[in-house]
C-alpha cells in the first residue's frame, strides 16, 4: 500500500500563488506516475498534471500550462504543484494520486487539500 498526504492548500487572493505538496509513504517503489487532480463544487474530478517518477517527464491540462508546474523530490518521495496567477475558477479540492507500474487507473489517492481563490 501507498499513503499520500497533501498539504499547502489555503485561501489566496486572485493573482496569488500557492505550492501544494504530496508526501508519499509505504510501497513507493511501485509508483510509476504521480498526478494532481482537482474537484470544484458541483463538478467532476478533473486532471491537472502528472509527472513520471523516474524520468521527471511532465504533462499538463492544456488550459493550465504556464501557470501550474509539477515537480518532484525523489529523495523525499514528495511531489509538488506550484500554482501561480491563481483565478477564482481554480477554487477546488486538490488531490494527488499514484499510478502503479503496468496499471491504467490511479490506485492511490490522498485526502485532498482545499484551495480557495477569492476575487
Amino acid at each position: 500500500q501507498v499513503q499520500l498526504v497533501e498539504s499547502g492548500g489555503g485561501l489566496v487572493q486572485a493573482g496569488g500563488s500557492l505550492r501544494l505538496s504530496c508526501a508519499a509513504s509505504g510501497r513507493t517503489f511501485s509508483i510509476y506516475t504521480m498526478g494532481w487532480f482537482r474537484q470544484a463544487p458541483g463538478k467532476e474530478r478533473d486532471f491537472v498534471a502528472r509527472i513520471t517518477w523516474g524520468t521527471g517527464q511532465t504533462y499538463y491540462k492544456d488550459s493550465l500550462k504556464g501557470r501550474f508546474t509539477i515537480s518532484r523530490d525523489s529523495a523525499k518521495n514528495t511531489v509538488f504543484l506550484q500554482m501561480n496567477s491563481l483565478k477564482p475558477e481554480d477554487t477546488a479540492i486538490y488531490y494527488c494520486a499514484g499510478l502503479e507500474v503496468g496499471k491504467t487507473f490511479y490506485d492511490y489517492w490522498g485526502q485532498g487539500t482545499q484551495v480557495t481563490v477569492s476575487s
